[in-house]
C-alpha cells in the first residue's frame, strides 16, 4: 500500500474557465477578488526585489484591434502546421504510454495543446483520455494536491505532462525536480516526461517540431486559454487540501477565442493524420534524449550582453511574446526582420515602444530581454 492510499481524499474541483469539461478539467481554486492585479512596472519591480511571481497577478494586456486581426490571420496561416505538430505528439504519447493515460497539461500555455491532443486521439482512434490542467510554478514546484487528486481518481494510470513550447527549459527543469520531490514524499514513480508542440530549446522528450515558430495561442493571454489567469500560490490563500489558485475572467467572454483556436486547429486533423503517424514513429525511433542546446545558446547570449541573471532572458517566439505582453522589456533580439514568424513580435514591440535589434546566429527566432529595474 502506497502513501497515497492512506492520504485524505482531495475534494473535487469547482468548475472554472470557459472550456467544456469534456475538453479539460482545471484543477485550480477560484481566487476571484482575492488577488488584486498590479501593473507591469510595479510587478517587475516587486519581482526584482525578490517577491515571487506566483504571489501576484499582472494586469492583462488587451491588444489593439490590428493585433487581434493579426492573431486571426496567423491562426489561419499556421493552422495546418499546428494540427500536424499536435497530431505528431499525440501519436507518440499513445505509442509510449498507451490508452490508460492521464493527459496533464501545465496551465496555461499547455492547456489548449492538451485539448488538441485529446481531440486528435478521439477523432483518430476513438480513445478518450482524461485531461486535467494543473499548476506548476518555477521555484515552487508542481501542485501536489492536483497530482494526488488525479491518482485517486484514476489509479494505475500513466501520466503525461504537456506544455505549449520550450524556451530555455525552466519548466522542464522544474518538472524534473518536482517529480523527484513527489516520488520521495509519496513513494511513487512519477516520470517527468514532457510533451510539447514546439521544442526549440531541445529540452522535451516528446515534441511535434523543433522549429521556433509562432503558435497563435502564445499571442494572447487568458482569452485564448479558457479565460484563466496565471496560476497563483500564496499560503494565506491556498489551504492544505486546496489546488493552486487562478482567477476566472468571465467578464471577457465576448473577447474569448479559446474555443475558436481549438476548433480551427482540430479542423485540420484529417489531413494531418497520415503524416503524423509516420513522423511520430520517426521521432521515437531516433531515441534522442534532450540536449538542452537552447540553454547553452542563452548562456552565450548572456555573456554577450552582460546580463546578470539568466531568468532575464526569455528565448523563443512564445516566451518573447509573453515578455511583451506582461513584463517590462529592455530590448527584443531577432534573427531577421524578414522572418515571417515575427510579425506579431514586431507589432507588439512597436506598440510598446521597445527596441528591436537583429542578432543573427541564435538557436531561436527571437529573444526577449527583460529590463533591469533601476538601470539606465
Amino acid at each position: 500500500m502506497s502513501v497515497i492510499d492512506n492520504y485524505p481524499l482531495i475534494p473535487h474541483p469547482q468548475p472554472i474557465g470557459s472550456y467544456s469539461p469534456e475538453d479539460v478539467v482545471f484543477l485550480l481554486k477560484n481566487i476571484d477578488g482575492l488577488v488584486p492585479e498590479i501593473d507591469n512596472q510595479e510587478r517587475e519591480e516587486a519581482i526584482q526585489r525578490g517577491t515571487h511571481y506566483s504571489e501576484m497577478l499582472p494586469v492583462e494586456y488587451q491588444p489593439k484591434p490590428e493585433y487581434i486581426a493579426l492573431f486571426h490571420k496567423m491562426l489561419q496561416a499556421t493552422g495546418p502546421k499546428i494540427a500536424l505538430a499536435a497530431a505528431i505528439v499525440a501519436e507518440q504519447i499513445l505509442k509510449i504510454k498507451g490508452p490508460s493515460t492521464i493527459l496533464v497539461s501545465l496551465a496555461r500555455a499547455g492547456t489548449p495543446i492538451g485539448i488538441l491532443i485529446k481531440r486528435y486521439l478521439i477523432a483518430k482512434y476513438k480513445i478518450k483520455l482524461p485531461h486535467y490542467s494543473i499548476s506548476i510554478i518555477r521555484g515552487k514546484g508542481i501542485d501536489e494536491n492536483a497530482m494526488l487528486y488525479m491518482m485517486q481518481q484514476h489509479p494505475g494510470f500513466a501520466i503525461q505532462f504537456i506544455d505549449g513550447w520550450t524556451g530555455k527549459g525552466a519548466i522542464a527543469s522544474e518538472l524534473i525536480k518536482a517529480c523527484q520531490v513527489f516520488n520521495e514524499k509519496y513513494g511513487e514513480k512519477l516520470e517527468p516526461d514532457l510533451a510539447v508542440l514546439a521544442d526549440p530549446g531541445h529540452c522535451a522528450s516528446l515534441y511535434g517540431t523543433r522549429e521556433d515558430f509562432c503558435i497563435p495561442s502564445a499571442c494572447l493571454n487568458s482569452t485564448v486559454s479558457g479565460l484563466i489567469s496565471r496560476t497563483v500560490h500564496r499560503s494565506d490563500l491556498i489551504g492544505d487540501l486546496d489546488f493552486h489558485g487562478a482567477k476566472f475572467y468571465s467578464q471577457w467572454r465576448r473577447q474569448d477565442v479559446s474555443g475558436l483556436f481549438i476548433e480551427t486547429i482540430a479542423g485540420h486533423f484529417p489531413l494531418a493524420s497520415p503524416e503524423a503517424v509516420q513522423a511520430g514513429q520517426q521521432i521515437l525511433s531516433r531515441q534522442e534524449p534532450p540536449t538542452w542546446a537552447g540553454l547553452e545558446s542563452i548562456k552565450r547570449l548572456q555573456m554577450a550582453f552582460t546580463i546578470p541573471e539568466i531568468n532575464m532572458i526569455k528565448p523563443g517566439v512564445g516566451e518573447t511574446t509573453r515578455v511583451l505582453l506582461r513584463r517590462i522589456p529592455w530590448k527584443i533580439l531577432i534573427d531577421s526582420r524578414n522572418n515571417p514568424n515575427l510579425q506579431h513580435i514586431l507589432l507588439l514591440a512597436k506598440d510598446r515602444g521597445v527596441e528591436v535589434e537583429e542578432f543573427p546566429g541564435m538557436s531561436y527566432s527571437c529573444c526577449g530581454l527583460i529590463k533591469t529595474m533601476g538601470a539606465d
